[in-house]
């Protein structure tokens, strides 16, 4: 399996990342397992189902990384940007491209922290404007919620779940009918629960009441369909190192072309704006004007080669995929005795998280990685407003290039 490589020997977005089983249309119609771990080096020597925390990349995006380092340390820095350029500008079209947006909707972002950061912060807010989160909102994504509460006057307001566990539509209806909410922000799957909320219908609200609309995808660009247009989000965060296999220190934010020039960065320097002596300065009209012009050249390269990746395999494959094997982990699980799984949705992700009677998950875990295996744990103090907060558990995340064989071992080796 490869990617297109550049005269520079950078690796750069490209096609050729599938079996022959894919239409014209780009989309893939199967998944070859063994291909794809074959160009995953690190398969080789664990067994990772931590993929919610930080997955395995491809060795093209491995290859790109490196190249692009390499050529920093031969010619310097400013000179190998220089001369990736045209790697450089196309993270912007092969994350678009995954994500259904255009080019000049993107900003690179070191990270999803960040990339939300600057979404949020950027919002308009006035005293008495309301905040509509969800119960399973991550706790860093609500102190930010408290402060500006603190700062604005705003009120910060948890909608209910619904008897699946996913939020109450219902709800969330009733609120934004009340009037004065400003921005509906929400993450798209939980880090703790398995969960997937319902972004596509949380966005139709939005529209209809003519809200902003925020998506932390964090956890779900890369393992499920994200797609912007379908969604309605007018912000999306995303990280580059979890399911979309990128470099850690890497993301993205997308921002709608038509809200864009309603948002004012919370901080600006010389590549989100232009000096102007007589004027003081001009902000971009683009996404860009939420970066800042220093970057990690190398990570912007490997995360657009990422994007590409995984567009070439296809995501409706992908997500099959995952849901596959997260679905044969919990069946398996709910039939040991003192194995309680804890995820909730109709159809949950590839995040599986479970307790077993009688031992400590970070038990459970030492074990495992022992044994080859990566799992990790969930900790109660990031989830947020959730009234049914999840204990600390172990969290198993699966992703397209793990195989059955190392769903076995990890239930060989649990208590």
């Amino acid at each position: 399996m490869s990617i297109g490589t550049s005269t520079t020997g950078t690796t750069t977005p490209g096609t050729d990342t599938t079996s022959a089983n894919t239409d014209t249309t780009g989309t893939s119609r199967g998944l070859d397992v063994e291909r794809v771990r074959a160009d995953t080096p690190g398969c080789e020597r664990v067994a990772h189902l931590n993929n919610a925390g930080a997955a395995l990349p491809p060795r093209p995006v491995i290859e790109a990384v490196a190249a692009h380092f390499e050529l920093e340390s031969t010619i310097g820095g400013y000179e190998a940007a220089e001369r990736n350029a045209e790697a450089v500008e196309g993270f912007y079209g092969a994350v678009a491209g995954l994500i259904g947006a255009h080019p000049d909707e993107i900003a690179y972002v070191e990270n999803a922290t960040r990339a939300w950061d600057m979404a949020f912060y950027a919002v308009p807010f006035a005293a008495g404007d309301r905040i509509l989160t969800t119960t399973s909102e991550y706790s860093s994504n609500a102190i930010a919620y408290q402060q500006v509460a603190v700062s604005k006057g705003v009120k910060v307001e948890v909608i209910p779940d619904g008897p699946d566990g996913t939020l109450s539509l219902d709800a969330l209806a009733a609120e934004l009918a009340k009037g004065d909410v400003r921005l509906v922000s929400l993450n798209h799957v939980p880090t703790h629960n398995g969960l997937v909320n319902p972004a596509v219908e949380v966005g139709r609200l939005c529209r209809e009441h003519g809200v902003l609309y925020l998506l932390d995808a964090c956890q779900s660009v890369g393992q499920i369909a994200v797609d912007v247009r379908e969604i309605g989000a007018d912000m999306l965060s995303v990280t580059g190192r979890k399911f979309l296999r990128g470099p850690r220190g890497t993301g993205f934010l997308y921002v709608r072309r038509e809200i864009v020039e309603a948002l004012e960065p919370p901080f600006l320097d010389l590549q989100a704006a232009t000096w102007k002596p007589a004027e003081g300065y001009e902000i971009r009209g683009d996404a860009r004007r939420f970066e800042t012009w220093e970057r990690y050249f190398a990570g912007q390269i490997g995360l657009g080669v990422a994007a590409a990746y995984a567009s070439g395999i296809g995501i409706a494959a992908i997500e099959e995929r995952v849901r596959t094997l997260a679905a044969t982990l919990r069946a398996e699980l709910a039939e040991r005795p003192g194995t309680t799984v804890l995820d909730r949705g109709e159809r949950p992700s590839g995040i599986v998280t479970f307790t077993v009677d009688g031992h400590e998950p970070a038990a459970i875990m030492r074990a495992a990685r022992e044994a080859g295996i990566n799992i990790n744990t969930t900790s109660p103090g990031s989830q947020g407003y959730d009234p049914d907060v999840v204990p600390v558990a172990v969290r198993a995340s699966v992703h397209y290039y793990n195989s059955e064989d190392e769903v076995q071992r990890l239930l060989d080796v649990l208590p």
